[in-house]
């Protein structure tokens, strides 16, 4: 019997938000699978329990780190390093998630079950998609297991609602511009903003707006700005702003 592929969320970064679905997933599962965007690992790299060759990139994993906290039963299970580099090239990068959905499939035939982990809620902007999407065309079964999106926590964090009445919501990837997304009416998610945090700035700069910046919302290394004149120009990766239309 073949196996099966879960995409699990494990939340924002706090491990008390887990879903008891996700725990419980990733008990189940003989191999957990984590993202690497180090561009010096260019193919998949399997880790049996106990080896520590490639321990550096559990490390620093945030969304095995989280997990970890819950499902001490990892440490039993082999980890399947799976590279995800932050590439906009096209061809590179198929190539690569073609390579991470080859060795999968492998697996899978075997009759073991993977669970790969990612922060927040696998379906937004996640890395899992490449290859849910891949191993689904060709047949085999594969699973997600929703998280809590950072931006609620975030949201619950600030004690603000995102949305009420005809309120909308709009989700825009920062690193693709927000000049105009800034412009929609309702309220704006900017995810993963950290690294155009220059620009974001001087798109928001006219102060028209409320505005609220959480970095590493729920870990130890929180932030939180409401001025975006406060906001430093390299915040960290996992920074994420909300700002909404003013009233009146």
């Amino acid at each position: 019997m073949r196996g099966k592929l879960y995409g699990v969320g494990v939340g924002p970064g706090e491990s008390s938000l887990m879903t008891l679905k996700a725990v419980r997933t990733i008990k189940a599962c003989d191999i957990i699978a984590v993202p690497v965007s180090d561009p010096g690992l260019e193919m998949p790299v399997y880790e049996e329990a106990g080896e520590k060759t490639y321990a550096g990139y559990k490390q620093e994993c945030v969304a095995y780190q989280t997990a970890l906290q819950e499902v001490q039963e990892m440490q039993e299970r082999g980890v399947l390093y799976l590279p995800m580099p932050m590439s906009k090239e096209k061809e590179k990068l198929k190539a690569i998630h073609n390579a991470d959905a080859d060795w999968i499939r492998k697996a899978l035939d075997k009759g073991q079950s993977i669970a790969f982990l990612t922060l927040g809620d696998p379906s937004i902007y996640s890395t899992y998609l490449y290859l849910h999407k891949r191993i689904c065309k060709e047949g085999y079964e594969a699973e997600i297991i929703p998280g809590i999106p950072s931006f609620c926590a975030a949201a619950a964090r600030l004690s603000i609602g995102l949305a009420e009445n005809k309120e909308q919501i709009h989700i825009l990837p920062a690193s693709y511009g927000v000049e105009e997304g800034i412009k929609l009416p309702g309220t704006k998610i900017l995810m993963k903003a950290g690294k155009k945090m220059p620009a974001v700035k001087e798109a928001l700069k006219d102060g028209h707006h409320p505005f609220w910046m959480v970095e590493n919302c729920g870990m130890s290394e929180e932030n939180i700005y409401e001025r975006p004149e406060d906001v430093p120009d390299d915040p960290g990766y996992f920074s994420l702003i909300i700002v909404k239309k003013r009233e009146g």
